[in-house]
């Protein structure tokens, strides 16, 4: 009886989207999914095909996910020719896309041919994730906190193309609010359509940097908003003639972008889903953290060097990573520090318990979000259920402390480059064992190429490369 209603469900909810598509006069239909290299890729699907597809789902090769971000294939068993999957669609997350007239979009799950999750789906990997929150009786809220550039693609004197940003303001410049108007009154508003309620916008430190932040949701809406997120940024600047780039570091002598991860910790409901406490917060606190708050942390803070291969997710993000540049590049936590790996920003007047946060400073859009989400989950409850201890928390720029004092107080100096990331991710048992054999598997070989193929290259076309695919 179960299974009838959760097929009839199902079909009613695929009704209203081809209802919606047929109203709105769409051409055709994304199915969107990210890959192991972070690239938002996918497939579409034209109206008349619509209904047939949402149940039956889209072929698409098991060697996608052992596609780098340079279309180079590695060589991954079972990711090879011969095999296939099904690319699903989730009718929850429908959306007609605004700066795509003609065209809606959906997220996408990996399913196998006998209807299961694949091994190598991200977004399955975030499910189980929750799942495993769930039953600690833990619902995580989240939203990213992007930056981006925008700007003009113009010839190179030098060969090529290069970005020149829309403008040279100073940060939070009224300035830079005049010269990128047009574009962002347009984003708002397609973001809005979409349903992803916007929170603030200005712009930031670097020359034509934008940084414009969206409502918060459950962990798995999240991530797909933040899909969403990217893919609207550029297409918006495509339909103006310019070009968005969410590259952490697009330009070298300019900020660099992070996406960075504010969180929250609620009772779940019985079917998962937040309720109305929010596990983060104690008023007898000093700055309003739970003991459960700062065992999360704590469980962040040990895998984090781990984590950031997720994050933190392609060469370009350890341009950013560096010391005094307000991105975080030690393990350590601090109220509003923003230099701090993990910082706790000051609660909102009169909503303290709502507005109790953690945010992640070292993550960028070049991360997988289901992954990078998904992994911080498990790091988080390894914390929690070890009753792990943070330590004290850090209230200056941990670059201006003597390594003695780092040392002393078990501050660590982050991964500096993707690679080191990746040998700690190999070597972190409960990540690698969460993301599970074929996903590691292929997650590593991927990265491991981009690693490489960069290094053979210098820094013009790695950010070039970065700036074009983000």
């Amino acid at each position: 009886m179960a299974k009838k209603k959760e097929r009839e469900a199902g079909r009613s909810a695929a009704d209203r989207v081809v209802a919606a598509a047929d109203a709105a006069d769409l051409a055709l239909v994304r199915f969107l999914y990210v890959d192991h290299a972070g690239v938002v890729r996918g497939k579409a699907v034209s109206r008349a095909r619509l209904a047939e597809r949402m149940a039956a789902g889209i072929g698409l090769t098991v060697a996608m996910q052992a596609m780098s971000m340079l279309d180079e294939l590695q060589p991954v068993d079972g990711m090879g020719p011969a095999g296939e999957i099904r690319l699903v669609p989730d009718p929850a997350t429908f959306a007609v896309l605004p700066y795509a007239p003609g065209a809606g979009a959906m997220a996408a799950d990996l399913v196998r041919l006998d209807g299961q999750p694949w091994e190598a789906c991200p977004r399955s990997f975030l499910k189980q994730a929750e799942a495993t929150l769930a039953a600690e009786g833990i619902a995580l809220v989240a939203a990213y906190e992007p930056e981006f550039t925008l700007g003009r693609r113009e010839p190179d004197p030098g060969g090529g193309e290069r970005l020149v940003p829309v403008d040279e303001s100073l940060c939070f410049s009224t300035t830079g609010f005049g010269q990128a108007h047009d574009y962002a009154v347009e984003l708002v508003r397609a973001l809005e359509a979409q349903g992803l309620e916007v929170e603030q916008y200005y712009p930031e430190l670097g020359h034509g940097q934008q940084e414009l932040s969206i409502r918060h949701a459950p962990a798995l809406r999240a991530a797909d908003n933040q899909v969403a997120y990217r893919e609207t940024v550029r297409g918006v600047a495509w339909r103006q003639g310019l070009w968005a780039s969410l590259a952490p570091k697009p330009l070298p002598d300019q900020a660099g972008n992070g996406a960075h991860l504010h969180l929250s910790l609620w009772e779940a409901k019985p079917d998962g889903q937040p309720g109305g406490r929010n596990l983060l917060y104690d008023p007898d606190d000093r700055y309003g953290l739970s003991s459960l708050g700062y065992h999360f942390v704590a469980g962040v803070l040990a895998h984090l060097p781990a984590l950031l291969a997720l994050t933190c997710a392609s060469v370009n993000s350890y341009r950013r990573l560096v010391p005094h540049s307000w991105s975080s590049a030690f393990t350590c936590y601090g109220p509003d520090n923003r230099e701090a790996a993990v910082r706790i920003p000051s609660r909102l007047w009169g909503a303290d318990e709502a507005s109790c946060n953690l945010e992640l400073k070292p993550s960028d859009a070049t991360g997988n979000p289901y992954l990078a989400l998904g992994g911080v989950i498990h790091a988080g409850l390894d914390g929690i259920r070890n009753k792990l201890d943070p330590g004290k928390p850090v209230e200056v720029d941990p670059g201006s402390m003597s390594s003695s004092t780092r040392r002393r107080r078990g501050i660590q100096r982050l991964p500096d480059s993707l690679s080191a990331a990746l040998d700690a991710l190999e070597r972190d048992e409960l990540l690698m064992d969460a993301l599970g054999p074929l996903r590691r598997t292929a997650y590593l070989a991927v990265k491991r190429s981009e690693a490489a193929a960069f290094a053979a290259h210098d820094a013009a076309f790695e950010c070039r490369e970065h700036l074009m695919k983000f």
